[in-house]
């Protein structure tokens, strides 16, 4: 039910606009923490790739929707975990050949919460690179993941 609730979001952009929708996809995030919420969702399973398909978080959904300033439009947003080296990477690509990279090291802090600290960001372009000051801290919850999903 979540991904069909999902599926025409745009990551989130449209959900901004249309609170009824949001509503309706934060219940049924809280019926998949019922099912998870006795499970560990920041072990050694975390370590990997997600493509994010749904946030909240408002500084993603800005770059998303404003990659238009760089004559592109966002196409994969990825979250690069490994959970050994306690590293985590947020990637946003702007096809052809640019990208957003943001740098953070991780700390477990429960079986379900990470917090993060930002310690570098770049946007790159074919032939360009602009460094960014890191900008903060913060922390997620998985209230659920399996091998394909992580919510």
């Amino acid at each position: 039910k979540l991904l069909e609730l999902i599926s025409e979001e745009d990551r989130g952009l449209r959900t901004q606009k249309d609170a009824t929708k949001r509503d309706a996809i934060v219940d049924a995030i809280e019926s998949m923490a019922v099912i998870g919420r006795r499970s560990i969702t920041t072990g050694e399973s975390l370590s990997s790739t997600w493509r994010l398909l749904w946030t909240t978080e408002k500084e993603q959904l800005f770059i998303i929707e404003k990659a238009g300033l760089f004559g592109t439009t966002a196409g994969d947003v990825l979250q690069v975990i490994d959970v050994n080296k306690r590293i985590l990477n947020n990637v946003i690509t702007f096809p052809p050949d640019g990208v957003f990279f943001v740098r953070s090291d991780i700390e477990i802090a429960s079986p379900q919460r990470v917090n993060f600290r930002f310690n570098s960001a770049v946007l790159r372009g074919k032939h360009w690179e602009l460094p960014l000051p890191p900008f903060g801290k913060g922390w997620f919850e998985n209230v659920y993941m399996d091998a394909e999903i992580r919510v």
